[in-house]
């Protein structure tokens, strides 16, 4: 039953950015015969370093949708504190319910539906986050030496580009 009621909301959040697109972010169903797997679009941001880039992505959505949150995995190359070596994005939005157990965040600081979880993600590239970050490498780099940072930025933002 979950997983019907799950996949209903689904179709109809996904006809529900067909019709009103979230600016920079496309999204379509991977296979159409399984609507718990999208492959989305984020363009990078406005005056981001990640800006003019076209960056792919795949959203899996749990059979307990809405009540666990889908995962996003970058499938373009991706250089972010925020995201892990394999593309995996790390974000309070996307973390399942209850209270961190880290202590960092409230469980009301968590997901909602997929529009805000875009959002999100849009703004993540717009302002990372490196107080905890998934790649410690690309924080590092973030935080003491923001040319190089900005350089493997560059070059994401390049193949991304090619890859249209």
């Amino acid at each position: 039953m979950a997983k019907t009621q799950a996949s209903l909301l689904l179709q109809k959040q996904l006809k529900d950015l067909c019709k009103n697109p979230v600016d920079g972010f496309s999204a379509g169903l991977v296979d159409e015969s399984n609507v718990f797997e999208w492959s989305v679009s984020i363009m990078g941001p406005p005056d981001t370093l990640y800006e003019g880039g076209f960056f792919n992505a795949i959203m899996t959505f749990p059979d307990n949708y809405p009540v666990s949150p889908p995962s996003v995995r970058f499938t373009s190359e991706m250089w972010h504190p925020n995201v892990y070596p394999d593309g995996r994005v790390c974000i309070s939005i996307l973390h399942p319910p209850g209270d961190d157990p880290n202590g960092y965040e409230l469980a009301t600081e968590r997901w909602t539906p997929v529009e805000s979880i875009v959002l999100s993600i849009i703004s993540m590239l717009s302002s990372p986050n490196d107080e905890s970050p998934a790649n410690v490498d690309a924080a590092k780099e973030w935080r003491e030496r923001r040319d190089d940072f900005k350089k493997k930025v560059s070059r994401c933002v390049r193949k991304s580009q090619e890859m249209l």
